[in-house]
């Protein structure tokens, strides 16, 4: 297989290189970036990209009430239940499904912009573990109105090529209160992020290969020197397997990620399964 992108520089992050923390027997985090007690200086962030954890917390169990402020925060649930609750919700609305209340399960993504300061918990109050990557990404300015949203993709359509699951807020970092409140994003189907920064997932049958057109076209701003990070989840006990562009320096054992530089919105990234069983693939794509 050719690879059309000869001109990119590809680096593996292999999944044992990764931090390591666990707390209290409930919660095991792999930390691709520098994170909590987990510091390297070659690791701080990739572009807007600051923390991909891949997490799993025990049934019962759970990040209690925390704050955050001035980052997009997002889950992606792979396996399992998360229930999210925050500061925002109205007493007496707890047991609604709805915008800041949300029992997660595999499908959904759940995104927090922490802004001027908001608090949330994560727990898992079923009686089974959860696995789920936390990721976040550098907002283009400070100070925004804390915001949810939460969202369900398609698995029929992650098994026919990349979906996007993230794209900018149309209206830019200039956005209007109304057009911070309409929320709309440059990608449609997906959730508005405050970055220049698209996410997408795929769910790649063996010896079948998707295409990640960088940028997602022209949904970015920033059409030079992109950041893509790919992420192989560690959903198959060890079974699946990925080549990006083709090379055989570039493939992904589950937990492995790859930093991406030297491409520009438009390029073609493949992405071939080469594993037992089908890969579940994360792209992160910042300025």
């Amino acid at each position: 297989m050719p690879n059309p992108l000869a001109h990119a520089k590809i680096v593996p992050r292999l999944s044992g290189e990764r931090g390591y923390a666990e707390h209290g027997g409930w919660l095991k985090s792999f930390h691709t970036f520098s994170f909590a007690n987990y510091y390297d200086h070659r690791f701080q962030n990739f572009g807007s990209l600051r923390v991909l954890n891949e997490d799993r917390v025990a049934a019962r169990n759970g990040f209690p009430t925390h704050p955050h402020r001035d980052a997009e925060i997002f889950s992606y649930i792979l396996n399992g239940e998360l229930t999210h609750r925050d500061s925002m919700i109205k007493k007496g609305a707890e047991a609604e499904q709805g915008k800041q209340f949300y029992r997660m399960h595999r499908g959904d993504v759940q995104f927090t912009t922490g802004g001027t300061g908001i608090a949330h918990s994560e727990q898992n109050e079923s009686n089974k573990s959860v696995h789920f990557l936390q990721i976040w990404v550098l907002p283009w300015k400070y100070g925004l109105k804390p915001q949810y949203h939460t969202m369900n993709f398609s698995e029929e359509a992650k098994r026919k090529a990349f979906v996007p699951i993230l794209s900018p807020l149309a209206a830019g970092p200039e956005a209007t209160p109304a057009q911070e409140e309409s929320a709309v994003p440059k990608i449609p189907g997906t959730i508005p992020i405050h970055a220049d920064f698209v996410m997408g997932a795929g769910i790649i049958e063996p010896a079948s290969t998707f295409k990640w057109t960088v940028g997602a076209g022209e949904a970015v701003e920033s059409k030079k020197k992109r950041n893509v990070y790919v992420h192989l989840p560690m959903t198959k006990q060890g079974k699946s397997r990925i080549m990006l562009d083709g090379r055989k320096d570039a493939v992904l054992e589950e937990g492995d990620g790859a930093f991406i530089t030297m491409v520009n919105a438009g390029d073609a990234l493949l992405v071939e399964s080469v594993g037992e069983v089908e890969a579940e693939v994360i792209v992160l794509d910042s300025n």
